[in-house]
């Protein structure tokens, strides 16, 4: 009798501490301290697509247009999408085969589209969806397999070969409208992109790789530089300075980098570089982070870790408890089962280790940094 007594009490002691764990709230490891943030627009969601260039870039430009005085506004990231993939299916065929396809891009993809093209409104031409969302898988593969097959033979070129690709992507994507009407005026593509403030040449793309000279302009090797645009290459320290300048001014950047990485953490929501000769276990602070140096991202470039596989748009700063900087960051993945709706936390190592390139209004540079760069 004795010992089922002593048996019921150890089962119930067990449940009670099982209950208490389980009501207890995990302490999160940071707890971020808003420091900047600038106004933006809602978080969208590229689903199964890979054009997180158009929807950073976008978002960018969004914003900006709200700094501007232009007022909120929801633009048409396919519409990006669309022309570009005109655009370089025209490239892949004149260097027959030999050039970049795909849906990755850049963000001075979508400022090249505003140039040539103009931008609409989301309610314009949103694309065409699968249940309501992108979906560009069988897209992308069959333009891929199209444009193959024009190039199989290496023969002369059809004179249907342009519109009948054409065709297609407008079947995927949808017709955009030559004028539309929006807010009670008529616009084309071309004077709504000319009322929205937004001039390409404003802005300046910047990277930080040692394998060419610093302050001056080089073609970046990276396969979504389908268009082979020019970057200006400074030190990564002076990036930083460039995106702490322009948060403090106002401005938001748009950040392209790499997020393939194990230390992008998806569930918790923040990114970090963990420092490996340090004791990390604890997860109820903050993790020791390692120290980036130039060389260091070099090395990661220069042997393939580091790769260009993921643009976002930075809307301002954060700390956390031990009074680290962060980034803080939003993204393309929708806000659903996502900690912080939509946004992630970059350390400021995390953002120094994996940049590939930002692009900036020029106005936040320095003087000094323009006169280095010859920006006017």
């Amino acid at each position: 009798m004795k010992g089922r007594i002593i048996f019921t009490l150890l089962i119930m002691a067990f449940s009670i501490s099982i209950v208490y764990s389980q009501d207890e709230p995990q302490k999160d490891r940071h707890e971020f301290k808003t420091i900047i943030e600038i106004p933006t627009t809602e978080v969208k969601s590229q689903n199964m697509t890979g054009t997180c260039w158009s929807f950073a870039t976008t978002s960018f430009i969004e914003t900006e247009m709200m700094r501007l005085g232009k007022g909120e506004h929801d633009l048409s990231e396919m519409y990006f999408v669309k022309h570009s993939y005109l655009d370089k299916g025209e490239k892949y065929i004149r260097y027959q085969g030999a050039a970049n396809f795909g849906e990755g891009g850049q963000a001075h993809d979508v400022f090249n589209t505003i140039k040539k093209y103009g931008i609409v409104p989301e309610s314009v031409f949103e694309g065409n969806k699968l249940d309501g969302e992108h979906n560009h898988t069988e897209l992308a593969n069959v333009l891929q397999a199209f444009l193959d097959a024009v190039l199989k033979k290496k023969k002369k070129l059809t004179p249907y070969w342009n519109e009948a690709y054409s065709k297609v992507v407008d079947v995927y994507l949808g017709e955009e409208p030559k004028s539309f009407e929006y807010n009670g005026k008529k616009y084309t593509p071309e004077s709504f992109a000319k009322e929205s403030g937004i001039n390409p040449d404003d802005y300046v793309e910047l990277t930080s790789f040692s394998h060419h000279p610093f302050y001056e302009k080089f073609i970046l090797e990276i396969p979504d530089n389908w268009t082979h645009n020019y970057y200006y290459n400074i030190p990564i320290d002076e990036i930083i300075e460039v995106i702490d300048n322009s948060l403090n001014m106002g401005y938001s950047v748009c950040w392209d980098g790499d997020s393939g990485r194990e230390n992008f953490l998806r569930t918790e929501g923040y990114a970090v570089v963990p420092d490996k000769n340090s004791d990390n276990e604890d997860k109820t602070k903050p993790e020791a982070e390692m120290s980036v140096t130039q060389e260091l991202r070099q090395d990661l470039f220069n042997d393939f870790t580091t790769t260009d596989d993921h643009l976002m748009h930075i809307t301002g700063s954060a700390e956390n408890q031990e009074g680290t900087k962060f980034y803080y960051t939003k993204n393309s993945w929708g806000t659903k089962d996502k900690k912080y709706n939509g946004y992630w936390y970059m350390s400021e190592q995390y953002v120094k280790l994996n940049t590939i390139a930002v692009i900036v209004h020029k106005d936040v540079l320095t003087k000094d940094l323009k006169s280095k760069l010859k920006i006017k």
